[in-house]
């Protein structure tokens, strides 16, 4: 299986949890901070499209920023192409952690979805 790698934000409390879940499994990963180093326009259709999820569901709905932008209501006319510049453009705006092996590709942390996919 190939190293896993996780998108993650260090103060997001999500994340942590997932990050320890991992740790905690002895499942080896690299780690990539989301906010510093955002994953690229092309990154994301990559994960969107392996994910096999809507670009929607990229979106940290909880988010300071999704709520600022009031991208509920933005979001229902816009194109997945705008969607997907829109995430590219700021780090806060993704859902995390995203964690992929090249292959698959989860967002957010359930711990059975990450038990099934990550555990081996």
């Amino acid at each position: 299986m190939a190293k896993l790698k996780m998108y993650w934000y260090p103060r997001c409390g999500t994340c942590r949890k997932a990050k320890k879940f991992l740790e905690e499994r002895g499942v080896p990963f690299e780690e990539q901070h989301i906010v510093e180093n955002p994953p690229s326009r092309a990154e994301l259709e990559e994960l969107v499209r392996k994910s096999g999820l809507p670009v929607q569901k990229f979106f940290n709905t909880s988010g300071q920023k999704y709520r600022e932008l009031n991208l509920k209501e933005k979001l229902k006319t816009m194109s997945d192409d705008e969607k997907l510049d829109l995430l590219a453009s700021d780090g806060m705006l993704i859902k995390r952690p995203i964690v992929t092996d090249g292959e698959r590709v989860t967002v957010g942390f359930k711990e059975e979805q990450f038990e099934e996919n990550w555990v081996r």
